[in-house]
């Protein structure tokens, strides 16, 4: 993948700041969240600066049994040509079932059979968009029974199958090695690094015990630890910090921004 280096979430929220904040390589978008005839000022000023945005989405529902909404892969799509994007990403998920939307990423069961309809729904929306397509762990409150491959290995046979980059949240891994004891060191040795697009970083809290992954917090030491874990590894084309409530200062994120480049030396 190209070097993208470090960068931020765009929200509307923080546009401006965004905007101003130095050092920001790149940025990404929530593809549901715009339209390519209406794209925002912001967004076009920073493609005329020559800033990557990459779109990132939350509703194909890839891991869903039901089939890959063609509409919804054709907006991503779309996007990604108007806004020139080197690449696209969603999520190792589910978001609908029977005709209901959870409103929330819902983790897959690490089965075979999972795993063949994934192939199948990734295989599917990659015909139809004009980019490569990264795929991103998730963060999850429950393990499906059953399991037949740890998280590493169902995420390794997928870009096997379908050539898909990764985008890993640390963010995620960290939460889920708190709520599930996921093995961080055994996930980054399982995965094929040299698939990697980028990388996401966000805060979180816990709560009664469990860990939240909430965007809306500081990030953690602990999470800035799984980072350089994976930094041993691999050098990360790119790392992006995203934040989607309780918008701190500028002086705040652009703090966040410099520990993140600290991690990456």
């Amino acid at each position: 993948m190209e070097k993208l280096g470090v960068g931020i979430g765009w929200r509307p929220e923080i546009d401006l700041t965004v905007e101003r904040l130095p050092g920001v390589d790149f940025v990404e978008v929530v593809a549901e969240n715009l339209h390519v005839g209406h794209l925002p000022e912001s967004v076009l000023l920073l493609r005329e600066r020559g800033v990557p945005v990459l779109p990132h989405a939350v509703s194909l529902s890839l891991g869903g049994a039901e089939p890959v909404d063609a509409q919804r892969v054709a907006h991503l799509g779309a996007l990604a040509e108007a806004l020139d994007a080197p690449l696209v990403s969603d999520h190792v998920c589910f978001v609908r079932a029977g005709g209901l939307d959870s409103g929330h990423l819902m983790p897959l069961p690490r089965t075979r059979d999972a795993l063949d309809v994934l192939v199948a729904n990734v295989k599917a929306a990659q015909q139809d968009l004009p980019v490569p397509l990264a795929l991103e762990n998730v963060a999850a409150l429950l393990d499906w029974p059953d399991g037949e491959l740890t998280e590493g290995q169902f995420l390794a046979e997928l870009v096997d199958r379908t050539d898909c980059h990764l985008l890993v949240d640390v963010a995620n891994l960290y939460a889920n090695a708190r709520n599930l004891g996921t093995d961080v060191a055994r996930f980054l040795d399982e995965i094929p690094l040299e698939r990697l697009a980028y990388v996401h970083v966000a805060g979180g809290e816990e709560h009664q015990g469990v860990y939240h992954d909430t965007h809306a917090h500081a990030v953690l030491p602990e999470v800035l630890d799984v980072l350089a874990q994976l930094r041993a590894r691999v050098d990360p084309p790119g790392v992006l910090l995203e934040r989607d409530d309780d918008y701190p200062a500028d002086a705040e994120l652009a703090d966040e921004l410099a520990a993140i480049r600290a991690v990456l030396g």
